[in-house]
């Protein structure tokens, strides 16, 4: 039985290589191994835009944006009962976006990564931007 080189169309005995060919199977192997990650990266992106889509937990965020706070702090400052923020900021530290310091009693939160609180500054940045175009169109068309 014979078989072709994919690149060259060189007629190849059974059990030969033909280095182009070779190549060729690894580039692909590599090319498959990507998407498998890259399908991975997309799961792994939609369990935290499911975890951020809380209002409240990107105010917890925002909190948190100039530095680590206690459970206390972030009542104080969202005006919520201690119970809902205790479990947003678990929900938040299971996903890997918040960690924990403890210092005697008190546990403080921070920001995991700041790339978090750069995404939900871009995020609001392209949301205000939107606003604006909206309220333009709305004076155009009160003006028309």
């Amino acid at each position: 039985m014979k078989f072709k080189s994919v690149s060259q169309n060189i007629p190849l005995s059974k059990g030969s290589y033909k280095k182009d060919s070779l190549d060729l199977f690894i580039a692909q192997s590599i090319k498959y191994e990507h998407m498998k990650q890259d399908k991975t990266l997309f799961e792994l992106q939609s369990e935290v835009c499911k975890t951020l889509a809380s209002p409240k937990r990107l105010e917890i965020l925002n909190a948190l944006k100039d530095g680590e706070k206690t459970v206390t702090d972030l009542v104080e400052i969202l005006g919520v009962p201690k119970a809902n923020v205790s479990q947003h900021l678990a929900v938040m530290r299971h996903r890997g976006i918040l960690r924990t310091r403890r210092d005697g009693v008190n546990i403080y939160y921070t920001v995991a990564n700041a790339k978090v609180i750069q995404a939900c500054i871009l995020m609001r940045e392209v949301l205000t931007e939107q606003m604006q175009e909206k309220s333009k169109l709305i004076d155009i068309v009160a003006k028309a």
